[in-house]
């Protein structure tokens, strides 16, 4: 190659840089992230859950502890202002509960439902119904025959009940899949007897064959956890055991469902097969694909400087992408948040500092504004909890230039269903459509539009336009026949 040559290739790669490092900065000049709230025990402390939105645009969440009792219900601005709505075990023997560390599910009738860990008749917690204004109803307590300690949240399956684990407790002492009428009549599905998988963590997520799919931490062939799906009627059916020296174990936190159609999850700590614990090769959890049949995938292996040990489950935001958190590892040891594309390419977004909260363990929220919501266990600016680094805990939020849209409660269902439509400024909606197909529509705030499926829709997109421009849901409304 001649000299000109090589001043063209140079200029070319040049260029290429300068474009690269262009696009990283503009990356960086649309990503925000701040603290929105530090806890200070006496309205709530140690956030182990993360948010969810509810019907008037605002954020709602639990601490394990503070309040004026055991842990707190708490409603937030997407700016930062923090209510508390309830708090636990301000009776004696804490017959309502103590330490929610669960994420709440807003239902379609629009009240939100939650877990206890302890407390309860029994002390083995509960299942409760809170409306958005606070009034707290018991549904159930457990008592060790049914289960003790739930640890993951409730999800509404397309029959309107609602479904979930607990931690031990059953037939054979090692957790349940229950199910629990909005009303409180509770049904255990199944009770795990090791072979099986012990000890179930994590939210379920319905598929969309209509089965529920969870995972254990420990249990099954190999003794580090499985991952299961169960019908609605209790038949369960093991789809992987985590084997250590191939592809991690012990996951941590429930499944996501991809717009593939396929799960992603994350393990706590890696496979020996797969990278070591230490050395210049070591890796602190994996992140995983499995399909509807069982075969998995290890899409990526943390090195520590990407995150440890991640404990929370991810989300699928509107740009495709995959958005999680791990507790430990990133600049100081102190957690990260993270983007991964569906392919396992990951991008570190944030490592925290113990200013902006530390252990992040909870799945993010994306709110219909475009922003992340997100808590951290501990730290954040309050040194008044008696924790190893002194703090209470943080709210946070993270912008990386995603824009609004709209969300449907339920997101599937048929023909004529009532559906309500969550969003940002849809005062002045003029059309509301479902895959194309026009749905009368009534606007009942700013923040929530009420309408039914369409007589003639298909799955597809939700679309609501506004004065602002028109708004598309961030996951297609699945039509079923």
């Amino acid at each position: 190659m001649n000299a000109q040559s090589d001043r063209g290739w140079m200029t070319v790669l040049v260029t290429a840089v300068f474009v690269t490092l262009a696009a990283a900065k503009a990356s960086r000049a649309q990503q925000t992230f701040s603290v929105l709230v530090n806890f200070h025990v006496s309205d709530g402390a140690n956030p182990t859950a993360g948010l969810v939105q509810g019907l008037d645009g605002n954020l709602y969440g639990t601490t394990t502890y503070g309040g004026t009792g055991a842990g707190t219900v708490f409603r937030m601005s997407t700016a930062g202002e923090l209510t508390t709505i309830y708090s636990f075990c301000e009776r004696s023997k804490c017959p309502d509960g103590e330490g929610p560390n669960s994420n709440l599910l807003l239902a379609t009738d629009g009240n939100f439902y939650g877990v206890t860990q302890g407390g309860g008749a029994y002390n083995a917690g509960t299942v409760f119904r809170i409306t958005s204004a606070g009034v707290l109803t018991t549904l159930h307590s457990f008592d060790t025959t049914d289960g003790i300690g739930p640890l993951g949240g409730l999800v509404e399956g397309l029959d309107g009940n609602l479904y979930g684990t607990t931690y031990q407790g059953g037939a054979n002492g090692l957790g349940t899949v229950f199910k629990i009428t909005p009303a409180g009549a509770l049904t255990t599905l199944h009770s795990f007897a090791g072979t099986d998988g012990t000890e179930p963590v994590g939210t379920l997520v319905q598929g969309l064959d209509g089965e529920f799919y969870g995972v254990t931490y420990s249990g099954g062939t190999y003794l580090y956890g499985t991952i299961f799906k169960i019908t609605s009627t209790g038949t369960l059916t093991t789809l992987h055991n985590f084997a250590d020296d191939t592809d991690g174990y012990y996951p941590d936190a429930g499944l996501a469902l991809g717009n593939d159609g396929n799960f992603y999850g994350t393990t706590l700590v890696p496979g020996a097969g797969a990278a070591p614990t230490s050395g210049p090769n070591a890796a602190y959890g994996t992140v995983f694909k499995i399909t509807p049949g069982g075969s998995l995938t290890t899409l990526h292996s943390f090195d520590f400087s990407d995150g440890a040990n991640p404990s929370a489950a991810l989300i699928q935001a509107t740009d495709g992408h995959f958005y999680g958190t791990t507790a430990l590892g990133g600049t100081t040891d102190n957690g990260t948040l993270f983007r991964m594309t569906t392919g396992g390419s990951l991008t570190v977004l944030e490592s925290f500092y113990p200013k902006d909260g530390t252990i992040p363990s909870a799945s993010l929220v994306q709110a219909t504004n475009g922003a992340f919501y997100g808590t951290a266990y501990q730290g954040g600016a309050d040194h008044t909890c008696n924790t190893s680094d002194g703090g209470c805990g943080t709210v946070f939020t993270l912008s990386v230039g995603l824009g609004a849209f709209v969300e449907t409660l339920p997101t599937s269902g048929k023909i004529g269903l009532p559906v309500k439509i969550l969003g940002t400024d849809l005062t002045g909606t003029t059309s509301v459509t479902f895959n194309g197909v026009p749905a009368t529509f009534t606007v009942l705030s700013a923040t929530e539009i009420t309408t039914a499926v369409p007589s003639g829709a298909t799955t597809g997109p939700v679309q609501v336009t506004t004065a602002s421009g028109t708004l598309s849901s961030n996951v297609r409304f699945r039509v079923i026949p």
